[in-house]
């Protein structure tokens, strides 16, 4: 009995034995047999791939860019003239018209300065009158002088008819020799006579023009202290300083008493700073990925955080036709209307462009992409299961998918999150990935 039990026992171990190795042994068998017709198969070392075709984006694109919001005018009022502040009628906040006064100026060496400049002016205006009289006078004294000097070539010219004619009776011995040389000596009188009067004209002409040309400095110096007169009267006018345009006082610098400097330089104080808020200015850079669907006169909307439930409009005023070397953008103003002023220059915005692509805008899944240093680049598998790397250009950043504007026709199927070791021409098995 007890040596059957002990062959039962052996019995039930060895099947035990068999059991467990063929729980063991069998799995490996067909394992190894799986990899043994997988490296036979034709398509082995394929890899297996995921691809996606890319989507269209359909309407336009929302480009959204942050900015700041600007006055539409914006200026800082300097004095044009020294002195000090007698009164001041604004302060920050006040809301003034072109032209309103906004501070007074006393300028007592510009009010001593301004008369003695008019004094000089007198003096002036006198010493021209002097040297017209004189001229005048001149003029006159020429007259009397040229008069003179026809009634002695007259006398001269009686002179010598009557000493020719006692010359022609003394040589007849009609006359007696004294008679015809007292009518020589009275020709040759005569002649002295109108030699004397042809110099005294002479320099009688080259007085009047001495006199002529002090006339002339004498008018030249009463337009020289004309122009310094007027120059003071218009500084002296600055003493009231007016606002350039319509706006808002919205800073301050010089109270009553305060010394002023005229200019904007250095040691200069400045008075106010106005700003025109009824239109506002908004610039903004745009990517020079839409660079082409941006034009003057488009609308764009202008968010503010502070009024989350109201979008203010505006529109393109101008660009600069110009990129930016360094970012690549393109300054773009936009231009709105703020008559019941909720939005205050300095406010941050964000501009929104509903843009109509000038080319077709593709949306490829965000693995698809792959960062190398030529540039972002994706991988197609083409019809004959071998893959190609293309080179693309991307747009706005969407989360999940990106926006392919340059690189893509639509037909490919793009490998979504590559393996490494895919290289160009390698064949794959490609799975498409359907997409909602």
């Amino acid at each position: 009995m007890p040596k059957s039990r002990t062959t039962w026992s052996l019995l039930v171990g060895a099947v035990l034995l068999v059991i467990l190795l063929g729980i063991g042994v069998l799995p490996r068998l067909r394992q190894n047999a799986e990899l043994v017709a997988a490296s036979t198969a034709p398509d082995a070392g394929i890899v297996q791939v995921s691809v996606a075709t890319p989507r269209r984006s359909d309407g336009p694109i929302d480009l959204v860019l942050p900015s700041n919001i600007q006055a539409i005018e914006e200026t800082t009022i300097y004095a044009r003239t020294n002195g000090y502040v007698r009164e001041r009628f604004v302060d920050i906040g006040d809301r003034v018209t072109a032209g309103k006064v906004l501070a007074q100026i006393d300028t007592p060496e510009l009010d001593q300065e301004l008369s003695q400049a008019r004094a000089a002016l007198a003096q002036t205006r006198s010493g021209l009158a002097q040297a017209r009289a004189s001229l005048t006078q001149a003029q006159a004294n020429l007259n009397q002088a040229r008069a003179g000097l026809e009634q002695s070539k007259a006398n001269e010219s009686f002179a010598r008819v009557t000493a020719d004619r006692f010359g022609k009776l003394e040589r007849d011995e009609l006359v007696a020799h004294q008679d015809a040389d007292e009518k020589r000596t009275a020709l040759a009188a005569a002649s002295a006579t109108t030699a004397v009067s042809e110099a005294n004209v002479a320099a009688m002409q080259a007085n009047l023009g001495a006199l002529e040309a002090s006339v002339e400095a004498a008018r030249a110096n009463v337009a020289a202290s004309e122009a310094n007169v007027q120059r003071l009267v218009a500084l002296q006018s600055f003493q009231r300083v007016e606002a350039p345009f319509a706006g808002i006082i919205t800073a301050r610098g010089i109270d009553r008493g305060a010394l002023i400097t005229s200019g904007s330089g250095n040691g200069a104080t400045w008075m106010f700073r106005l700003a025109h808020v009824e239109d506002l200015r908004v610039f903004v850079n745009v990517p020079q990925t839409f660079v082409r669907s941006i034009a003057p006169g488009q609308q764009a909307q202008v968010l503010v955080a502070e009024f989350p439930k109201r979008a203010f409009v505006g529109k393109i005023a101008s660009t600069a036709g110009a990129l930016d070397p360094t970012s690549r953008t393109l300054l773009t103003e936009v231009r709105l209307p703020n008559d019941d002023r909720a939005l205050l220059p300095g406010m941050y915005a964000q501009v929104k462009f509903g843009l109509v692509p000038a080319d077709a805008v593709w949306v490829v899944p965000a693995t698809a992409l792959i960062a190398r240093s030529a540039g972002p680049q994706v991988i197609d598998v083409r019809r004959d299961g071998t893959v190609h790397y293309l080179g693309v250009q991307l747009g706005r950043d969407l989360g999940q998918s990106v926006e392919v504007v340059a690189g893509l026709s639509g037909g490919e199927r793009l490998v979504l999150s590559p393996p490494d070791g895919l290289k160009e021409g390698m064949r794959v098995a490609a799975e498409e990935l359907k997409r909602n």
